[in-house]
Parts: C-alpha cells; sequence; structure tokens
C-alpha cells in the first residue's frame, strides 16, 4: 500500500514517450524492460539513456520505475545479467522484477539497495512460497494470475504486513500457467520464457484425423476456425472494492507493448476509480457505468474477470476470431504549443482537416475539437497526414495542451 492508504497502480511503459505519459495519467510506478533480460524482446523497451532520463522523470514526479529482467536464465546469460544490473545499479530503478533464483541471487550481489520483487513467472501461488521469497530478501511478490481472491485474501492473512503483494488487474490474459509457455518455441523456436514469445496462443487452430492427412477439419462449426487458446482480457474496473478487500497492495496493468493511447486511457480510467472509492465508495458505485465506457475506447479482446471469482469457463475464451475491438484510434501526443497557437505533434496514424477529433487530457476530461488547419515540417498548409510519424503543426478548434493525447473515434 502506498502511504496515503491506497493500493499503488502499477502501469506498463513501452518507451521513454509512453512512460511520461503513464506518469502524468495517473500511475504510481511504472514498469519498464531495458533491451535484454525481460519478457518483452519485441517491444520497443528502452536503451541505457532512455532509461536513465526514464527514471528521472519519474522521480522528479515523486513515482517510481521498476525494471524488468524476468527472463529464465540459461548459463550463457548470466555474465550478461551481472553486467546488466551493474549498469543498473547506476541509474537507480526503485525496483528489479526477477523470476529466476539465478538471477536474483546475481541482483542481490551486486545491487542490493535495489528491491527485488518476484515476477508472476515464478509461479507464486501459495503463502510459504510468499514466505521463502521475503526470506531471501525480496521485498514484494507477485501472485500468480491463477489465483482466486480468496486465495489471495488468505496469503495476505500468512505473510507479514511488510510483504507486499502485487497482482495483475488489467490486460491480456496467457494460456499458460503464470505466463511459462512452450508453444512459441515449439512451433517456431522463439521461446516465451526468453522473451521472444510469438503468441501462438492468438492463432487459429484445425484438427487432423491421422487417417486422412491434410484434410483439416474446425474444430467448431465455423468457416474461419477455431482460436481454442485464445483468451479474454481481464478487466477488473467493477471490482475495486474486492481488490482491496482481498489486501492487494499493488494493481498491475499488462501491457508493456500497447500504445501510449491505451496506457494514457488505462491508467486515467483506474486512477479515477481508485481515488473514488476511496473517497466514497457510493461515489464509486455510481460511476461504475462511465469507467467501463471510458476503458472500452481503447483496444482490448472483450473483458473477463479472469480467475478471481473461481476458475475459467469457456466463456473466457473467444472462438471465433483473434481481433481487438477498438473504437477509437491513436493519432498523437501534443510535445508543445508554438507562439502562434499550433499544436506540435507527431502523427501516429492518418487523419484530415475537417475531422472532428478528441482531446484527451491527464486531467481526465475530454473534449471534440475540429482540425482547423494542418502544417507540415516545411510549414506548407496541407489537407491529410498519410505518411507514418510526421511531424505537424496542427490548429485545433480548442486549444489543447503539451501531453495531451489526440483520438478519433471509429466509424461504425
Amino acid at each position: 500500500m502506498l502511504e496515503n492508504g491506497k493500493p499503488e497502480l502499477l502501469v506498463p511503459a513501452s518507451s521513454l514517450e509512453v512512460l511520461k505519459v503513464a506518469v502524468l495519467y495517473g500511475a504510481d510506478a511504472v514498469y519498464i524492460g531495458g533491451e535484454m533480460y525481460g519478457l518483452r524482446a519485441k517491444a520497443k523497451n528502452f536503451s541505457p539513456e532512455e532509461m536513465k532520463e526514464g527514471i528521472e522523470f519519474a522521480h522528479m514526479h515523486n513515482k517510481r520505475v521498476f525494471v524488468t529482467a524476468n527472463i529464465t536464465a540459461h548459463n550463457r546469460d548470466l555474465e550478461g545479467v551481472r553486467s546488466y544490473f551493474e549498469e543498473l545499479k547506476e541509474m537507480k530503478p526503485d525496483a528489479l522484477i526477477i523470476s529466476d533464483p539465478g538471477v536474483f541471487s546475481i541482483a542481490e550481489e551486486v545491487c542490493p539497495e535495489i528491491e527485488i520483487h518476484i515476477s508472476t513467472q515464478s509461479n507464486n501461488v501459495n503463502y510459504q512460497t510468499y514466505l521463502f521469497w521475503q526470506k531471501l530478501g525480496a521485498k514484494r511478490v507477485v501472485s500468480a494470475r491463477e489465483l482466486s481472491l480468496e486465495e489471495i485474501k488468505e496469503i495476505r492473512q500468512k505473510i507479514p504486513k511488510d510483504l507486499e503483494i502485487e497482482t495483475f488487474v488489467h490486460g491480456a490474459m496467457c494460456i499458460s500457467y503464470s505466463g511459462r509457455c512452450l508453444l512459441s518455441n515449439y512451433f517456431t523456436g522463439r521461446d516465451a520464457n526468453l522473451g521472444a514469445c510469438t503468441h501462438p496462443c492468438r492463432w487459429k487452430y484445425y484438427i487432423m484425423e491421422e487417417s486422412r492427412p491434410g484434410e483439416f477439419l474446425p474444430i467448431e462449426e465455423n468457416e474461419r476456425g477455431t482460436y481454442i487458446f485464445n483468451s479474454k482480457d481481464l478487466c477488473m474496473i467493477e471490482h475495486i472494492p474486492d481488490l482491496v478487500e482481498a489486501g492487494i497492495d499493488s494493481f498491475k496493468i499488462e501491457g508493456r507493448m500497447k500504445t501510449a493511447l491505451y496506457v494514457a486511457d488505462v491508467a486515467r480510467t483506474y486512477r479515477q476509480a481508485i481515488d473514488d472509492y476511496f473517497t466514497s465508495p457510493e461515489l464509486y458505485e455510481s460511476r461504475k457505468k462511465y469507467y467501463m465506457e471510458e476503458i472500452s475506447k481503447c483496444t482490448y479482446r472483450q473483458y473477463t474477470t479472469g480467475f478471481f471469482y473461481g476458475p475459467t469457463t469457456y466463456e473466457t475464451q473467444i472462438y471465433d476470431n483473434s481481433t481487438y475491438v477498438k473504437r477509437y484510434t491513436y493519432l498523437g501526443i501534443v510535445n508543445e504549443i508554438d507562439e502562434e497557437g499550433y499544436a506540435l505533434l507527431e502523427q501516429r496514424n492518418k487523419f484530415c482537416t475537417g475531422d472532428t477529433v478528441e482531446i484527451m487530457k491527464p486531467s481526465g476530461e475530454n473534449c471534440l475539437a475540429v482540425v482547423e488547419k494542418m502544417l507540415d515540417e516545411k510549414g506548407r498548409e496541407i489537407e491529410s497526414c498519410p505518411h507514418p510519424r510526421q511531424s505537424l503543426r496542427v490548429s485545433f478548434s480548442e486549444q489543447p495542451e503539451v501531453m495531451d493525447i489526440i483520438r478519433i473515434e471509429e466509424k461504425q
């Protein structure tokens, strides 16, 4: 728990830009990955220079930064891990997220002043496991996603108050046990436990009868095949009181490969829900519809409460597709307002003059605005911006501020 008695809101960041968004849009802490030894090798991740700047930015705003180093390490990884931790020691992150006992021992030796948090990859499903890690020096343990709220509550009752429980409350779910998956390695040679997952749980599958090779049959009667491993996304925004009652210290959001829009939307909405609940449970209950409406503006694969209320059923899976629900498109972040009142931003998706967009603010407000005028890098007036990451100066009918996010509703 934080000093104010609220659970920590822990938000992912794939880049320096997204880290700043997470900090400004409501996160209490941010977790990031370096270029090695985390489980999101395909994410953008942070260079040493970006990591140093990100940690300094977060600390300037009284927020914390945790660095993932949660691979299942082989012999060949250990010397590199040691060198990496020696670099991190100088950057002063607030914690390292680790799953491997060998990596844990190196961290204890190289940078004992940095907290160690035990990753969900370590299959933390009982209170004895929590106590084991605490004896070794861990400050926090991330609960396995397979745990129910009742199980987490029992763990809380049987461990010391100073041993923190961190739990995923929102984001993509993995078909494997506590994130440990062999499918990617088996199919493609890319090891999920070394950060190179190809996400075969989202692929389309058929079955083939042994005596009829080459004849592929759908597992269910659907011409598109069957996505038998494809889980819905976790969402506990409507169950904040139950999470608090269970004694969870840190509410963790999944998504270290997500956009700034996703991170801003989820961070801001959970921030509002947590603060509303601690202001007044009645206020929180009265705003549940708003939370769901807002959190559904980011991309997601339908929502489920996962294992929190007992074993999952077929209703937690999506059998007919692997696509996201997408209601809004991310256009960019306002980096600066120039002397003429133009918003400077780097385009992330195409939009045109005359479009009605939504300006999303860290404060929680949204306002509609019309794109009145657009200038390219050379100051030429343009009607649209089709080139990815194009630098623009844009005049809106409503004046945005620095770090406001611009998004547009998808046409149905």
